[in-house]
């Protein structure tokens, strides 16, 4: 690891610290603070957790610190987690947890899906009196509007993250699927950012190389359509998120799939997708995102975030050519790009970001059109258009540096849509 790099870390532990003080604890071996995060809120914790044999060792860690502390465990069970995308059921079965044991605080510890379903329990739990059904928290702000009609408030709530990925932790976001249709909705409410977070960069080193993958270009997705969409005086924030997040992550990716055991790479990987955690507090995602949460019955988050967001680059590519020229120069650096940034220009320039980062999807074994997942079809580019209209996803189209309306979705996000499922760049039309 070079001085350049050990820089970055610092500035992102820099920017952390600035984002989140103290409280959140991350980092090597901090996993202990969790009992003492549970020990502010009072004395009993209900506790959401991984029942996979690999986290034991890490859970009896935060039980043991939970007991250090005198903080009782609600219900004297752990609630077992959840399963991927965090569907509506666990939601559901989490709430009811919440109702029968009535504790002082929540305890989240997974990855994003675990994370997302509690947030979402807590705030089903918190006010379902009122209005017992998920459906109408979905969108932008409609859980303060709840809690504020009804003086009402959710429980504090520690996130336990285990995974370098989503940034679930962090941030205000809930994502949680309705199996049934195949599609992921969004709750997007400041009221559900965890009270305490803590996220020990270590647990990372038993992840799978394909969730370690998905997580790091998840991060990357998160940094990337940010900044991308950044605008006034939020610009200069995101650019500077987005530029120690992204490298960090694209000269650390492939070291931690290769050798899980890299704690440097580990670090690395924890710190960018924090920091994309981060970007998507102070801006938002759009396109790539949006088309992933029509995608969830065939790829994961972070490969469906990957698989779309170079085909997003080249459709935003006349309007972020700044942008292009600061992403660029990174995957440069790491050889992933072909060409001078400096020299290229306009759908060009789009061109050879985008095919940058295939290449390094490509490095990790990712497909790079949505014809190489198993089981896509045809109906996924419906579904992706149908969720695009849908006013409850209407801030990512708004996200977007060439915004969108419903009048638009069929013609230009269709030709970004036909463009990924062929792999075929060209077909992308620009705007204006």
């Amino acid at each position: 690891m070079g001085t350049d790099e050990n820089a970055l870390r610092q500035q992102a532990k820099e920017l952390l610290l600035r984002f989140k003080g103290d409280d959140y604890a991350f980092g090597l071996g901090v996993m202990e603070k969790a009992g003492s995060f549970a020990k502010e809120a009072g004395n009993s914790c209900l506790v959401v957790a991984s029942s996979s044999p690999w986290f034991r060792p890490y859970l009896d860690r935060i039980l043991a610190s939970l007991n250090s502390h005198c903080v009782e465990l609600a219900g004297a069970r752990i609630v077992s987690g959840v399963s991927p995308n965090a569907p509506r059921e666990d939601v559901y079965r989490i709430a009811t947890y919440i109702l029968q044991h009535k504790p002082a605080c929540l305890m989240a510890v997974g990855g994003g899906s675990v994370i997302d379903a509690v947030k979402a329990a807590n705030v089903l739990a918190s006010l379902g009196r009122w209005e017992p059904e998920l459906e109408p928290y979905f969108g932008t702000g409609k859980v303060t509007e709840a809690a504020r009609a009804h003086s009402a408030a959710l429980l504090p709530m520690v996130a336990v993250q285990t995974v370098s990925s989503s940034g679930a932790h962090l941030t205000k976001y809930s994502n949680v699927t309705d199996s049934a249709a195949g599609q992921k909705k969004l709750i997007v409410d400041d009221a559900i950012v965890p009270s305490k977070a803590v996220f020990d960069y270590e647990v990372t080193k038993s992840s799978p190389a394909d969730l370690t993958a998905d997580g790091a270009l998840d991060g990357i997705g998160h940094c990337l359509e940010v900044f991308y969409g950044a605008k006034g005086d939020k610009y200069d924030t995101c650019r500077r998120i987005a530029e120690i997040g992204i490298e960090l992550a694209v000269a650390n990716a492939v070291k931690a799939v290769e050798d899980p055991h890299d704690l440097s790479a580990r670090e690395a990987l924890g710190l960018a997708t924090d920091l994309g955690g981060y970007a998507i507090m102070v801006g938002g995602t759009n396109g790539a995102h949006l088309t992933s949460f029509s995608l969830v019955d065939i790829a994961s988050h972070g490969r469906g975030v990957a698989l779309m967001n170079p085909y997003y680059t080249m459709f935003f590519a006349p309007a972020i050519q700044d942008q292009l020229r600061v992403v660029g120069r990174i995957y440069a650096k790491h050889g992933y790009l072909k060409g001078d940034v400096e020299e290229l220009e306009g759908r060009e320039l789009g061109a050879a970001v985008a095919e940058a980062m295939m290449a390094l999807s490509s490095r990790l074994g990712f497909p790079t059109k949505l014809s190489e997942l198993p089981g896509f079809t045809g109906v996924h580019l419906e579904r992706a258009l149908t969720a695009a209209k849908n006013p409850q996803l209407e801030m990512k189209l708004k996200n977007m540096p060439v915004p969108l309306d419903s009048s638009s979705v069929d013609e230009y996000m269709g030709s970004v849509l036909e463009a990924a499922a062929s792999g075929d760049l060209s077909l992308i039309k620009n705007m204006g």
